[in-house]
């Protein structure tokens, strides 16, 4: 594995349910998200043969981590950190499948929202050279359903252009958390992932900033995303403070406040 100058992540426990298998993994962050989960792993579990599922979490009490039901659904492993953050329990996770030899990560939330179904075609990005691919629900092919009006406009008319302020690449859903990530891009010194600066949501802004920034190969795939029909909005970034904080997150990301 590359020689990273920065190896910092936190403490995790590993339960691993069959060796590798396959070149890329699929990798659910999740913290907490219950059901929602569960019935996510079983729509993911079809596509157990193509990429091996690595679940990475904080550690939760809800029951979405039952070690028995991901290893009947085709997990390959299970990770998780008691050290808060979405971008704590990433770094675990990408530590762990470059360790293991994968040659690129598909990372995705793990509320239920996403239409995983798209993996295979995140594959093929990855298969054609591509360092980075984003997913996207706004482009043409892509679809989205109950976007909150609020978020929808962040994305497209804040997001968007700060991300195309620091890394030139006009994103039509930079904040989407389903995207991969090769091999190459994680271990390119430039980038640096594994450095406890990366907590919440920054480690995600500054890789899809980091892409295109530093000359890799980047592209936009469409995919689905589909908020409950009831007007839930299952995500932890709720509130005034919290999207405040998210926003404040990429001006700095953008800035540069995490370059190397």
């Amino acid at each position: 594995m590359h020689s990273f100058r920065h190896q910092e992540f936190p403490d995790y426990t590993l339960q691993e349910f069959h060796p590798r298998r396959s070149r890329y993994c699929f990798m659910p962050v999740i913290y907490n998200e219950g059901s929602k989960f569960l019935r996510q792993m079983e729509r993911m579990s079809a596509n157990s043969g193509l990429a091996d599922i690595i679940v990475t979490a904080r550690e939760s009490n809800d029951g979405c981590t039952d070690p028995e039901f991901l290893r009947k659904h085709g997990a390959q492993s299970l990770l998780q950190t008691k050290t808060p953050g979405a971008a704590s329990s990433i770094r675990v996770g990408f530590w762990h499948a470059l360790k293991q030899g994968y040659e690129g990560v598909v990372l995705v939330d793990g509320h239920n929202k996403d239409g995983v179904e798209a993996l295979p075609d995140y594959l093929g990005k990855l298969d054609e050279g591509y360092d980075f691919v984003q997913g996207s629900r706004f482009m043409a092919g892509g679809e989205e359903k109950n976007t909150p009006f609020l978020r929808k406009v962040g994305i497209r008319l804040l997001m968007a252009p700060l991300l195309y302020y620091g890394g030139h690449f006009w994103y039509t859903d930079g904040t989407n958390g389903f995207r991969g990530y090769s091999r190459k891009y994680l271990e390119d010194p430039r980038v640096e992932p594994f450095r406890n600066c990366f907590t919440h949501l920054n480690l995600q802004y500054y890789l899809s900033y980091m892409a295109p920034k530093i000359g890799l190969r980047v592209i936009e795939i469409p995919v689905k995303r589909v908020y409950p029909d009831d007007g839930t909005v299952p995500t932890k970034c709720v509130g005034f403070s919290k999207n405040f904080e998210a926003f404040w997150e990429m001006v700095r990301t953008v800035r540069g406040c995490y370059d190397v």
